[in-house]
């Protein structure tokens, strides 16, 4: 594993077989993602646990977290999408998990199936909002975290979204 180009340094990676590509800077930026990705995932369980809401998978939260969102229920299809997400089985189930506790209803409109959040549904996620800012806001305001640099980060990881999404599909047809 070399130092990555013109920084001196060895970057931080967990496949260092990667690195030795023309670019060793995104194999750095794909763990610190992989690590992110767990650490968030870990959280979100933990934090609707913390309010009153445990045994979620990160993605029945993330759901939920959707079907609240703007207070209009959404389509299987738009939840998907929203998610970027193929598998729809995996989110129908989460629905089905979600409808059965009683945090999201669902109605028909014509053929189409619309899923909303329930008022236990809408109380769970305030509670998390709540935690949230308790646990995770509290702390990045000590930090000083520029606002800006976490938009330009988040614009950062929706343009690598798409290049990841079309190297995907690239390779689908190899």
């Amino acid at each position: 594993m070399g130092a990555s180009e013109g920084t001196g340094r060895t970057p931080i990676v967990s496949s260092a077989h990667l690195t030795d590509s023309v670019m060793p800077e995104l194999s750095e930026m794909e763990f610190a993602l992989t690590l992110a990705n767990h650490a968030f995932q870990r959280w979100i369980v933990r934090g609707m646990a913390a309010g009153g809401v445990p045994d979620m998978s990160p993605l029945d939260v993330l759901v939920l977290h959707v079907v609240n969102h703007r207070g209009r229920a959404k389509r299987l299809a738009d939840i998907c999408m929203i998610l970027n997400l193929e598998d729809t089985h995996t989110v129908s189930y989460a629905l089905k998990k979600l409808e059965r506790a009683g945090y999201v209803s669902s109605t028909r409109k014509g053929k189409e199936k619309y899923a909303g959040a329930t008022p236990r549904g809408r109380a769970a996620c305030e509670r998390y909002r709540g935690i949230r800012e308790d646990c995770l806001i509290a702390s990045l305001e000590t930090l000083n975290v520029d606002r800006a640099d976490l938009s330009r980060l988040s614009q950062l990881l929706r343009a690598l979204a798409g290049h990841y999404d079309q190297a995907a599909r690239a390779a689908t047809s190899l």
